[in-house]
């Protein structure tokens, strides 16, 4: 799944301002990752959730197989995500994606889960490559 993110995503907009988790990083403590399969146990989707402090945390590497896209895995991947915010306490889940042409199916899905654009937050650098996205989960 990672390295079909990465083909993915990679021609999409320049290297510098593309900030992928490495696989490594994605072991880490502050981090879970989500993965669905298949009823065969195939992996057809992946993301994570970061956990920056203890009142927000980031969703990172969110991808689907093609072959399931429009299917609703996006969308329960991005529930279980926010799940697992809400288990840790977490007011607030932000993101950031690719800001060029190639990314609207992506914001898409952010805006039909409930997600608003935001500005940068972090130490991402504000840029027309980038675009950032929040969700409150406190009312």
């Amino acid at each position: 799944m990672v390295v079909a993110l990465n083909d993915h995503l990679i021609p999409l907009s320049p290297r510098e301002f593309q900030f992928q988790m490495t696989v490594e990083q994605m072991a880490g403590p502050e981090t879970v990752l989500f993965v669905a399969r298949d009823g065969d146990g195939k992996a057809i989707g992946m993301g994570a959730l970061k956990v920056h402090d203890a009142t927000f945390g980031e969703v990172k590497r969110m991808y689907t197989d093609p072959s399931v896209r429009g299917s609703g895995v996006g969308r329960k991947l991005l529930e279980a995500i926010e799940a697992g915010a809400r288990e840790r306490g977490l007011q607030l889940l932000r993101l950031e994606t690719g800001g060029t042409p190639g990314f609207e199916d992506t914001w898409a899905i952010y805006e039909r889960c409930g997600f608003s654009r935001c500005g940068v937050f972090a130490d991402y650098p504000d840029t027309k490559y980038n675009v950032f996205y929040e969700k409150k989960l406190i009312a």
